[in-house]
């Protein structure tokens, strides 16, 4: 009886010691999430006008596309983008958006993955796929420069012909208990599948928006950073995700912990109060057997 009760005092001890650590990094990532979503709204509005601009560019194009950015794939051979981060303790951010970009095709042998993260980087290690490159980056964090970085890769293998559809992975971010992940083509461009990253529709510019020397070389100089910019958004939505997935994920253990302590002192008061039991049991019939 006494060593049961000294265990379920151990178990109490732990779990109480992994409920402060859950419940520091619940406070953490709330921190983060703040900070991580104003960088992501902040952004939106100068890539809600690329986008625009873009569409108007494309729109203009008469005839056969000579844009290779322009130009219809084959889709023989696709780059998946996936966007993942450097820790866990998230959830299922990080499968969710693996598992989503491996799906993207059913013959793997057609499909070649450029991976951001750790996370992602050790899925991949020691497994049976193509993967192009890889990137150390922070995550939680994200630098334009190392968005460009990736871009300027993209766009070298894009041009090369190496391949002829470039897809990202991402998770984006709705809401703090929300996040959905997604995989969008970014090249080659279709001007119907560009859309804003807000409900309304910017105003046509087309009718006061004079481009020189041509609608063909601003199109060629804008592509390049749109790429960039699309990427740089999907790491920021993915630093925002990955952190209300993470704040949703040490919630519920903490308050698992909490359950875990209530039903363990629960216990503990059980078996404390069948130990006063019996020893009152015992000296009541020691003291009848002494008559």
């Amino acid at each position: 009886m006494a060593d049961n009760m000294r265990a379920i005092k151990r178990r109490i001890k732990g779990v109480n010691s992994t409920k402060q650590i859950t419940h520091a990094m619940e406070l953490v990532a709330s921190s983060k999430l703040r900070k991580a979503r104003e960088k992501a709204e902040a952004r939106r509005a100068y890539f809600d006008e690329m986008i625009q601009t873009v569409k108007e560019l494309a729109s203009q194009q008469t005839g056969k596309p000579t844009s290779p950015y322009l130009m219809k794939g084959q889709g023989k051979k696709s780059l998946v983008i996936v966007i993942t981060a450097n820790r866990g303790l998230a959830g299922g951010y990080n499968n969710n958006v693996i598992k989503l970009a491996l799906s993207h095709r059913e013959n793997k042998d057609d499909m070649s993955f450029m991976v951001v993260g750790k996370k992602g980087i050790e899925f991949f290690k020691n497994r049976d796929y193509h993967v192009t490159s890889t990137f150390h980056v922070n995550t939680e964090e994200p630098s334009y420069q190392e968005a460009r970085q990736i871009g300027e890769k993209v766009i070298s293998l894009f041009e090369s012909g190496e391949f002829d559809e470039v897809y990202i992975a991402y998770t984006k971010f709705i809401s703090t208990i929300s996040q959905k992940p997604q995989c969008v083509r970014m090249l080659p461009l279709d001007k119907d599948s560009l859309e804003t990253t807000n409900n309304e529709k910017s105003k046509s510019i087309s009718a006061t928006m004079l481009y020189e020397p041509s609608e063909e070389s601003v199109l060629e100089y804008i592509i390049p950073k749109y790429i960039m910019n699309t990427i740089y958004g999907a790491m920021i939505e993915g630093a925002a995700s990955e952190q209300g997935a993470r704040r949703i994920a040490m919630e519920s253990a903490t308050d698992n912990a909490e359950e875990m302590i209530e039903g363990l002192t629960l216990s503990y008061n059980r078996a404390r109060q069948a130990q006063i039991t019996q020893e009152i049991a015992e000296i009541v019939a020691g003291a009848n057997s002494a008559k």
